[in-house]
């Protein structure tokens, strides 16, 4: 599987960080708090998208033509900034992997749909941002996570062309999207992709309930 590889790039959410139930509530509170219940694609349709994406989608999907996307986005951060900073840690496995790959002198970079805001302060905290040499985000480049630009911009970045490099995601858009840019993916199991399970384990390269599971390849 890592044969040949010189650059890993990483999702966060939900990949490298435990963070999906954040994201769980931040949906809950925001619609409920509207009077809608969060429909079951709704979390599959904004992952790949990024923070002002997903906002002008929420607002044309629920009829919120009241209110600014800008002021989405402050309401969604504001509930989930507190729990990146204090709460929100790294999957089991995910950081001793991150650091083995750094010290065999792999490039590193982040690929998210995430906002700096949030994700910096955890990256510090569980003591791994020294390890990536880019972070890319979703709003850096044309198109959302269902296609390639992400990860090719990520893999110009680290001066890796695609065919060596692995990328690690967790939602099957994305898996789809990274694939299509000529990627090896590492699909890594959450619990709000486990309805996609069957299908993201036929189009991954590998499919990981564990970052233990790796020492098998490395």
């Amino acid at each position: 599987m890592f044969k040949n590889t010189k650059g890993i790039i990483l999702d966060l959410d939900g990949t490298v960080l435990d963070s999906s139930w954040v994201w769980d509530k931040v949906d809950v509170k925001f619609l409920g708090d509207r009077g809608f219940d969060v429909p079951e694609d709704y979390v599959e349709s904004i992952s790949p998208m990024g923070a002002q994406k997903a906002a002008v989608y929420t607002i044309e999907r629920f009829g919120l033509h009241n209110e600014k996307p800008k002021d989405l986005v402050r309401e969604w951060f504001r509930m989930a900034k507190t729990e990146y900073r204090d709460k929100v840690i790294c999957k089991p496995g995910a950081k001793s992997f991150i650091k083995r790959m750094y010290e065999r002198g792999m490039n590193l970079a982040i690929a998210t749909s995430s906002d700096r805001e949030l994700f910096i302060p955890t990256l510090r905290r569980e003591n791994i941002l020294q390890y990536f040499h880019s972070i890319v985000t979703v709003d850096e480049v044309e198109r959302g996570k269902s296609f390639p630009d992400i990860y090719e911009e990520a893999a110009r970045r680290i001066a890796v062309p695609a065919e060596q490099c692995v990328v690690f995601e967790d939602i099957i858009t994305a898996i789809k999207g990274a694939k299509s840019g000529g990627f090896k993916v590492v699909a890594v199991e959450d619990e709000k992709s486990l309805c996609n399970a069957e299908q993201i384990r036929e189009i991954s390269d590998l499919y990981i309930s564990s970052y233990h599971q790796l020492h098998t390849y490395l």
